[in-house]
């Protein structure tokens, strides 16, 4: 509670016709309906709201003339008594209000005050602490892509995004796709970036992918930082990024703050909420592939966006057609995975822990990963150090997945890896062995229920910093080459018949799904980048039960 000694402001108004006190401190707006009675009633409950002032939209300065909703009879006597009285100042303030599964809703409240020098006093008041929020954008970029989900891009912007964005005084220019990589080329060479206080995109998963991919290798550019050596560490990206939600899928949306509502996406960009974000780089020999900040899948995943990629005409049905006919031709692969594990870090991907706003775990572990990437620049030898600090697991894998986040969706709200973090600087490398189709139903099974992911002996998981895989048809170990001489007979004819399922052999190598993308090359090195981004969100929000009832019971009595 703040202190009355450190009130800004406190007066006596109304709303809707009843009394309220009304203060504003820097940090909260309060107004608390005035007792008019002297007389105890313990079962009244007493009403009382409060806002933060980092949540408040807008305010704007309204004239009410009392008597204007008096019925006009024509008589000489009405036209004098209104001529006589004064119109009444009132002010509107436009805040956040928290509704159910995390979204968030732009509501708004009148005061009227009984003079104007009160009204535009209390509007100066609220407007400088608005004013003193550094953290709030006013020039924004945004990228729209028309064509992507269901084509409704540009009217959920229109429509639902900028009349909130004009609300809160922010001005943007506007640009619409309108080819595959507009937004990545646009930022990497012609965009002014320092003219935004950040970049958002109105579209799904690949529309984001496209900024981070101009952002960051526009940031590396402009820092001289090589974004081909796997070896470099990248500068992060001053810009933040906003995420309106307008695609067929829009994982990392719903990761960062917990629902895919564009208004509610919208509202977290004007209020200017700041949450990091890992990312990871891809390599190939050296030379780079692309970035990645959610899901990395070789095997079983990679296999079912190949599939689906050929099916396009068939909608969104084509993720469930080709997931079931992947599940039913079952294929493994073999090769060698090489990770470096992340020590001296908090958490493990099997502790139970969600990455909520304000974690912990990401806080503590990026500090402790920043400190040792300085200490890496500083002294080249710790490479060595670093090397003796590698594992190799070699066997036949029905998938590799790497989850930098939970991965959660609405048909999977747990995720690939529930305990998985946005900032922490590593990311959750699961394995599955090859097993029985029966055993590996449990396993997807479990990304839809409670129980634990990773409670299965063909199931293991690892929290790395950087991980390397190699397919086996690539490898020069003796001991494979003299597998593959045994088996030469059965090789030829794999070759011969791999993208033919129905004849029994078994594709010696698969693709990697990164973030929806396919991958040109599978032998790849993945490097996670802590922190490399920001976005204009605030993780997802856990609200207590009492806070709830507290809410649920305040509109009830104020009957709003």
């Amino acid at each position: 509670m703040e202190r009355p000694g450190r009130l800004l402001l406190l007066s006596e108004l109304r709303v809707r016709n009843t009394a309220y006190e009304v203060s504003l401190s820097r940090s909260l707006l309060t107004w608390k309906r005035r007792v008019s009675s002297p007389v105890y009633h313990p079962f009244r409950p007493s009403v009382c709201h409060s806002v933060s002032v980092t949540e408040i939209i807008c305010v704007t300065e309204e004239e009410e003339e009392n008597s204007s909703k008096q019925r006009d009879d024509g008589s000489w006597r009405k036209i004098k008594e209104r001529e006589g009285k004064d119109c009444r100042q009132a002010f509107t303030v436009f805040y956040v209000e928290r509704g159910r599964n995390h979204r968030w809703r732009c509501v708004e409240i009148t005061f009227r005050c009984p003079d104007r020098a009160m009204c535009q006093h209390w509007v100066s008041g609220i407007r400088d602490q608005l004013a003193a929020i550094s953290s709030r954008p006013k020039q924004l970029l945004v990228y729209i892509n028309p064509y992507g989900g269901k084509r409704q891009g540009k009217r959920i912007y229109e429509q639902k995004v900028a009349p909130l964005f004009a609300q809160a005084g922010i001005s943007t220019h506007v640009i619409v796709t309108e080819y595959a990589n507009h937004a990545r080329d646009h930022l990497r060479t012609e965009a002014e970036l320092k003219r935004f206080d950040g970049v958002v995109c109105v579209g799904g998963d690949g529309m984001f992918s496209e900024i981070i991919h101009g952002l960051i290798w526009r940031t590396q550019m402009d820092g001289g930082v090589d974004p081909n050596s796997p070896e470099e560490t990248l500068l992060p990206c001053s810009l933040r990024i906003g995420i309106i939600p307008a695609g067929s899928t829009d994982c990392i949306c719903f990761a960062t703050v917990g629902t895919n509502d564009p208004v509610t996406s919208a509202l977290h960009i004007i209020v200017g909420d700041s949450q990091p974000m890992d990312v990871c780089s891809v390599h190939h020999n050296n030379a780079f592939l692309r970035y990645s900040v959610s899901l990395l899948g070789y095997g079983f995943y990679g296999d079912v966006l190949t599939d689906s990629e050929r099916k396009r005409w068939m909608g969104p049905a084509r993720y469930d057609f080709s997931g079931l006919k992947m599940f039913l031709t079952h294929h493994y692969y073999e090769g060698t995975v090489s990770y470096l594990p992340a020590k001296g870090i908090m958490g493990t991907p099997r502790d139970g822990g969600r990455c909520r706003s304000g974690c912990v775990v990401c806080q503590h572990n990026g500090q402790i990963l920043t400190e040792k990437a300085d200490r890496y620049e500083m002294d080249k030898a710790s490479e060595n150090e670093s090397e003796d600090e590698w594992r190799t697991i070699r066997g036949k894998f029905l998938a590799i997945n790497a989850a930098s986040m939970s991965c959660a969706c609405p048909r999977s709200p747990k995720g690939l890896s529930p305990s998985a973090h946005l900032a922490d600087g590593t990311t959750d490398l699961i394995l599955v062995r090859k097993c029985s189709r029966f055993n590996f139903l449990r396993h997807l099974i479990r990304h839809t229920s409670k129980d634990d992911q990773f409670d299965l002996g063909f199931v293991e998981v690892h929290r790395v910093c950087r991980f390397r895989f190699m397919p086996r048809h690539c490898q020069s170990d003796s001991d494979l080459e003299l597998d593959l001489q045994e088996n030469s007979k059965r090789q030829i004819f794999s070759q011969i018949c791999r993208d033919h399922p129905a004849c029994g052999c078994t594709p010696i190598y698969s693709s990697w799904n990164c973030d929806g993308e396919i991958l040109n090359h599978t032998a790849i090195d993945v490097r996670v980048h802590c922190q490399l981004i920001k976005l204009f969100a605030r993780g997802i929000e856990e609200m207590s039960g009492r806070r709830w009832c507290f809410r649920l019971k305040s509109f009830q009595v104020s009957g709003t």
